[in-house]
Order: C-alpha cells, then sequence, then structure tokens
C-alpha cells in the first residue's frame, strides 16, 4: 500500500526538526519547558540550507521503496548533509541499532541532539558512522560516480543520488554526467540522479542556479537523460508533484529494464536554500538565500530575541504531533520501510555484509619459469594481465578493471581475452577489444575510474585502477577521503570490511624518457605514505613473479589501500614464484645469489624494478672491478616494511631488520621515488644515519632510459662509486671504467638516440663472479 502524501509530509517535518535540533541543541529537545540559553550549544555547527532538500528527498524516496517493494540506496552529494541523514537514520531506527545510547526516544533524541559536531560526537557531514551512507560529504563531486559504482552488477538496485547545485560544478561531477552510457540494465541497477537546485554556494550563487529552466533542460537532454522538473516552495504542491516525478521516473526504469532501451530519467529539484527555515533575520532575507547555507540563526547562550526565534521557528514542526510520547508517531512511522529496506539498514551501504572473497586463480599458471636469475627477459604486467584474464573469467559479477584508456599501454591487454572493454555507445567495425557487455572500464577521466572504482568496493564488490604512474596524482584527493572513511569504519565497530583499493601504475618515472619531464612523478608514493601503515601499503616489486605475489595478496585484502608500482617494459627477471611469495612475506631480505658477504663493508639496497636493476648492475661492476670490496644486496617489496613495529604493527622486527642492512656499515639504497620516503619510513632504525639514498631528483626530459636514471643519480655507475666511496676503497680501476663508460654513452645517445648496447642489453652474469679476497683486481 502506497504511504499518503500526510505521511510523506509528517516525516518531513519530524527530519526537519530533528535537523535543525542537531545544529542548535544540546538538551530540552521537545521543549518540556521554554528554551533556556543552557539548551543552547556553544559552537552551532552544521549546515541547515542544503539540509532541508535532502530530508524532502529521503521521504520521496521511502514512500517509493513502501509503494514498489524496491531496493534503495540514498546517496547525498551535498557536502554538509550530516543533520539529515542522521535524522533519517534514526527515524528508521537503524541509529539506534548501531548506536544503543542513542535510543529512539526523548532520551536518545537529546543524545542525538548533543553529540553532532561536538567532541566525542559525530561530524557535520555523512560519514562511516552514519548509517546508510557510503558517501563522506567533505569534499564535493564524487557522488554520482560513486552512485553508478554501486549500481555496476547490482541489477536489482536503484540508487538515488542527490547532486548539490554547488557540487555540479566540479571537474569530476560534470564527467559523471556521462556514467549512465557504462550501465547496462540486464546486469547493473538503475542510478535515479536529482539535481537539487536552491541557488547558492557558501555565499554567492551557483551557475546552474541561475540558468534559466530551458537551458537545463537543453544541457541535460545532450548528455543523454530525460529530465523532469520540481519547482516551488509550497510543501503540498512540492510533495504532490516530488511523488508524480517518482513515480514517472521509477516507471522508466522498470521499462528500460525490460526492454533495454529509453532515455534515463532524471529529476531536477528547484527550491528554496534554507526551505521551512527562518525567512528572515535581524531585517536581512534568509531562507533561500546564501545566508541560510550553514546556521541561519545566530543564537547566543543568553536571553534575547534569536532564542524566541529558535524556538518559535521550530515549535513551527509541530513537534508535539510528530514525537507526542517522545518517539516518532504512528503517522511518522507508516513511511518507513522494513527492514534491510529502511535507508539507514540497507545492507548496500554496508558492503561488507555483501562481500564474497575472489575467486583467485592459481599464479602458477601465468607465472615465468625462472631457472636462473636474469636468465628470462619479459614484461611484469604483461604476465600480469593473463593472470588478471582468468580472475575476470573467475568472478563474473564481483570483479572489474578500471582504468583511463591505458589497459593496453600498460601491457595488461591479455585481459581482453577475458572481456572487452565496455562500450558505452555503438560499436564500429574498425573498434577492437570492444562490446556492450564488457567489464574493462575505461574513461579518460581518473576522477570517474576512482569514483566508480570506490562505489563498486563500498558496496560489497572488487577491482583494480590501473594508471599512468604521473597522472594518478589526479585522485590524491579522493584516495585521502576512501582511506580516511576506511579507518572511520573500521572504528565504529559495526561495519563489516570492504575489499581493498588497489592501485597499479605503470609506465612509469623510470620508463617515462620518451614522454619527458611532464610525465614523470612518483609522488603518489609519498602520498599515501603519510596516511599511516594500519591503512596503507606500497609494494614495488622487482619483476613479474613478485608481481604475481603482490596480486595475489592484495585482492584478497580487506580494508587497506594498497599501491603497486610496476614497470611495463621487457627486463631481466629474477625470482620464482616461490621465492616471490617468500620475498614478499618478509617485505625485504637479502638476495645471496647477487651477494652476501657475512661481514660486508657495504650493503646495496633496491626498492623498484629499475632501480633493483641499476643496483644489480652496480654489485656486478664492483665484484669485477673490486672484488675484494665486501658487498651484501637488499631488496625491498613492500615499502612499509622499512617501519619499525612501533609504527607499523606489520613492520619488520628491528633483528630482521639489523640483520639485512646492518647496523653501522653504509647501505647505498637504490629507489623508485623521491629519496626522502625512505628516509621518513627508516628514521628510527638504528641504520638510519648510515642510509644513503638514490631516487628520483626532479630532474627529468625527453631522453633514454639510461640517462633519465643517470641524470638523477641512479645509474649503476653513481651507485657503485658511491658505495666504493663510502667504504673507503679506492677503486681506480672501477673509476676509469664507470668514466669511460659514461662519456662513451652520453656521446652515443646524443648521437642515435639510444643507450650504448653494453648499458642497453646488459644482463646478470651467468657464470660466478670472483668473491672476496684473492680476486684479480691488480689496483685493490
Amino acid at each position: 500500500m502506497t504511504p499518503d502524501l500526510d505521511a510523506v509530509d509528517a516525516w518531513w517535518r519530524a527530519a526537519n526538526y530533528l535537523s535543525a535540533g542537531q545544529i542548535y541543541l544540546t538538551g530540552n529537545p521537545l521543549f518540556s519547558r521554554p528554551l533556556e540559553p543552557r539548551d543552547i550549544k556553544a559552537r552551532q555547527l552544521g549546515h541547515w540550507g542544503t539540509t532541508p532538500g535532502l530530508t524532502f528527498l529521503q521521504a520521496h524516496a521511502m514512500r517509493a521503496i513502501v509503494a514498489r517493494g524496491i531496493d534503495m540506496l540514498f546517496v547525498a552529494g551535498p557536502g554538509h548533509g550530516g543533520p539529515a541523514m542522521l535524522a533519517g537514520s534514526w527515524l528508521d531506527g537503524s541509529y539506534s541499532e548501531r548506536h544503543p545510547e542513542v535510543t529512539r526516544d526523548a532520551r536518545g533524541m537529546a543524545e542525538l541532539f548533543r553529540q553532532f559536531s561536538f567532541p566525542g560526537g559525530v561530524p557535520s557531514h555523512a560519514a562511516a558512522p552514519t548509517p546508510g551512507s557510503i558517501h563522506e560529504g567533505g569534499e564535493l563531486g564524487y557522488s554520482l560516480a560513486h552512485a553508478t559504482g554501486a549500481a555496476f552488477d547490482n541489477p536489482e538496485l536503484t540508487v538515488l543520488c542527490v547532486v548539490g547545485d554547488g557540487e555540479a560544478e566540479t571537474g569530476a561531477l560534470a564527467t559523471s554526467w556521462h556514467s549512465h552510457r557504462f550501465l547496462r540494465p540486464e546486469r547493473d541497477g538503475m542510478v535515479l540522479p536529482v539535481l537539487h537546485l536552491n541557488g547558492y554556494r557558501i555565499a554567492a550563487p551557483t551557475i546552474l542556479g541561475r540558468m534559466p529552466k530551458h537551458e537545463i533542460a537543453a544541457l541535460f537532454a545532450g548528455f543523454g537523460w530525460n529530465p523532469i522538473f520540481v519547482e516551488g516552495d509550497d510543501p503540498a504542491k512540492m510533495h504532490s508533484g516530488m511523488a508524480a516525478a517518482m513515480d514517472t521516473c521509477l516507471d522508466a526504469h522498470a521499462r528500460i529494464r525490460r526492454t533495454g532501451t529509453g532515455r534515463p530519467p532524471m529529476i531536477v529539484l528547484r527550491s528554496p536554500k534554507g526551505w521551512t527555515g527562518p525567512r528572515e533575520v535581524d531585517g536581512d532575507p534568509v531562507e533561500g538565500t546564501f545566508r541560510a547555507h550553514q546556521v541561519p540563526l545566530d543564537v547566543p547562550r543568553e536571553d534575547g530575541p534569536q532564542l524566541r526565534q529558535l524556538e518559535d521557528w521550530l515549535r513551527g514542526y509541530r513537534p508535539d504531533e510528530l514525537f507526542p510520547d517522545g518517539r516518532p508517531s504512528d503517522l511518522v512511522l507508516s513511511l518507513v520501510p522494513e527492514g534491510d529496506r529502511r535507508l539507514g539498514a540497507t545492507p548496500h551501504a554496508d558492503g561488507g555484509r555483501l562481500t564474497r572473497p575472489l575467486d583467485l586463480p592459481p599464479a602458477e599458471a601465468a607465472a615465468l619459469d625462472i631457472s636462473a636469475p636474469g636468465a628470462v627477459t619479459d614484461s611484469a604486467t604483461k604476465v600480469l594481465g593473463h593472470w588478471l584474464a582468468d580472475v575476470i573469467r573467475r568472478n563474473p559479477r564481483t570483479f572489474r578493471l578500471f582504468g583511463p584508456d591505458e589497459t593496453a599501454s600498460n601491457r595488461l591487454d591479455a585481459v581482453f581475452d577475458a572481456s572487452p572493454r565496455y562500450a558505452p555507445g555503438r560499436v564500429e567495425e574498425t573498434d577492437t577489444d570492444l562490446a556492450p557487455d564488457g567489464r574493462v572500464m575505461e574513461v579518460l577521466s581518473e576522477h570517474l575510474c576512482e569514483g566508480w572504482l570506490e562505489g563498486y568496493l563500498l558496496t560489497g564488490r572488487h577491482g583494480l585502477f590501473n594508471s599512468y604512474e604521473a597522472f594518478i596524482p589526479i585522485v590524491a584527493s579522493m584516495a585521502t577521503q576512501h582511506v580516511k572513511w576506511m579507518r572511520e569504519a573500521k572504528e565504529t565497530g559495526w561495519r563489516a570490511p570492504i575489499p581493498s583499493l588497489n592501485w597499479l601504475l605503470s609506465s612509469h618515472v623510470w620508463r617515462q624518457d620518451h614522454n619527458g619531464f611532464t610525465h614523470q612523478d612518483p609522488g603518489f608514493l609519498d602520498h599515501l605514505a603519510a596516511k599511516g601503515a594500519e591503512m596503507v601499503r606500497l609494494y614495488l616489486p622487482p619483476d613479474a613473479n613478485t608481481l604475481l605475489a603482490v596480486a595475489e595478496q592484495v585482492l584478497a585484502s580487506t580494508d587497506r589501500a594498497n599501491c603497486i608500482v610496476a614497470g611495463k617494459q621487457p627486463e631481466p627477471q629474477w625470482l620464482s614464484l616461490d621465492a616471490a611469495r617468500a620475498h614478499l612475506g618478509s617485505g625485504f631480505g637479502i638476495w645471496d645469489w647477487a651477494a652476501d658477504d657475512p661481514d660486508p663493508q657495504v650493503v646495496i639496497a633496491a626498492a623498484g624494478d629499475v632501480p633493483t636493476l641499476e643496483a644489480l648492475a652496480a654489485v656486478d661492476l664492483l665484484r669485477r672491478e673490486a672484488p675484494d670490496l665486501r658487498l651484501r644486496f637488499v631488496n625491498v617489496v613492500d615499502l612499509m616494511a622499512l617501519q619499525p613495529p612501533d609504527l607499523n604493527p606489520d613492520g619488520a622486527p628491528d633483528a630482521a631488520f639489523d640483520a639485512a642492512f646492518g647496523t653501522d656499515i653504509p647501505v647505498i639504497f637504490a629507489f623508485h621515488g623521491y629519496p626522502g620516503l625512505v628516509h621518513e619510513l627508516a628514521y628510527r632504525r638504528a641504520a638510519h644515519a648510515r642510509l644513503h639514498v638514490h631516487g628520483y631528483g626532479e630532474k627529468g626530459t625527453t631522453t633514454t632510459p639510461f640517462e633519465m636514471v643517470a641524470m638523477n643519480g641512479l645509474d649503476r655507475f653513481t651507485l657503485a662509486l658511491d658505495a666504493a666511496d663510502r667504504a673507503g676503497h679506492p677503486a681506480p680501476r672501477l673509476r676509469a671504467v664507470c668514466a669511460d663508460l659514461r662519456d662513451r654513452q652520453h656521446a652515443h645517445s646524443r648521437e642515435t638516440g639510444t643507450d650504448l648496447p653494453e648499458i642497453r642489453d646488459w644482463s646478470w652474469p651467468a657464470a660466478p663472479l670472483p668473491t672476496g679476497p684473492g680476486g684479480d683486481d691488480d689496483d685493490a
């Protein structure tokens, strides 16, 4: 039975009352006596302006859920819609189920009010402690991308996504209007966007808020939507109009699901900012202006006209009718759906409840057969692509690969054997690896790829985002928001773990010599490391088999952000799969086949595929040209393992770190990124004072692969000479060899545009190298 509009209006008034109460009150929630200064918060925080529109839409969403028996997820895009989301979940009972101390009665209402934007309480925006929410409103622009990600592979779900007109001015949101073209009705859910035009940002009018209706209609028709307008300020007429619009949209969804065709509907809701709040304060208009954005009425903690105006405003909702005994009235509760269909209780907003582990194929089928270190040359990401293809085959409804048109460029094109790219329109005869049922999601917007993936993960599915390393910082702020969400979600105690957020960064800084300086930036590692080892892992696999071992681990993990940096160019391969798994399990380790003197004079360490190549070439040089120099070689795959256990519970014990790196000998560390990150992670280790890190020094251009490492001091000659110098070894023959090769390499690159063959084609020696004292270095 469809709830009548009297119930819709009663619920809306109740939610508005609760929302305003959260902003202003610490006690006396139902006026058992006239308001007094002691009832008023010392700091009045929150955002009223967007709240009545959000509560209005929640009410009409519930009417549709009850009438049609559908599952719906509510995504609140406007930045600080927390009062509305909290009020809605308290009214439907889901808040009290998660937070038993906030009961659904007068005592609990007082606690709901007190805790809002209050020390030890909850934030002013929808966040992880808010039942029914997957969307953190502190940063604008991602609501529609999140909503679309939630709809992927959720054919029975309707996602109602509210887009504020301020949010609609962001680049990420503007791109997101294309997302509907990536939804396939028979496989995916439906997204119903509601563009909420209340006219203002914080202090100025919005672009869309000042656009005439015919231009808005033309704009969204051009995006492929069928816009339906609901406009006005009279509650009775607006309820009637919104109910009709919602029914029209959901009927259209049913036809699209049935036929697979049709223009998707959207709603444009135009209502006053701060609707139902104070119309005027101290002679200035408030409702319908920018003044309603945050706290429309500044109420001092003293008796006076503002206190009386606040009381009149709140009593205008008729709380005695809405909460006759301190609890929501029967009329209010008649609008609330049952069980998991409540907006605050839907499992789609607590995606860990729906998560099923991936069926991961054995990596052995894709692994390279390594007879000896360096004996095989291959592309690490190409090898991974074959394994990912099998992941897609085994998980046809719970795994997707996302990327900004770089899947083939990053050598992952073997995935197209399992699934093509998704075609957002017609497929031409000249297209390749493109089809309407593809599971490889490509669009040239990192924001959109990230938002889709986050929405997909937050609702319980799995994925991987592949990108060029230099351009992933475009989503750095989104990554921050998601990591913070996961941290807060873990602290709630009631949200189930969700699949990890995984990035694969290829076409990285050391192999962007052809594209030049703008494509050379490893800084995403620094950005993520600052979020803490509890939430973040940074992996720098040196070869294909280690990349496979890392991929196995991260795709099985939960509640983490995992960043993998791996090259796509053919390079020497070092470890068998078993050795790679053991190496990953330790985080770092001595490669005894390269150099493992029990009493080394110097340690050469590396993290990253190109740094490993150059460091091993440096070891080769040293063992040939200074064979009496005692060496140890250490490789790092899990960068966060450099942190000690008191900073990272999974960090290597001091004893293991000291056994690898020593405590009083120099360590020459070849690092993929900015050198400061290694120092930041290892600063509390005994070896830190003798740690000498070579990495990216913000020097780049269009050049050759070797010249790129050379200009940043990461090349084999610089590493070998630094090792000799730190160990106090004169090594004149080494210096002569390095000087000769450097000069010839530089001249060769300038003449031919390529690296010297003996550098470009260097390989790890197949024959045993001379070791220890008694070698043939006449100058030692």
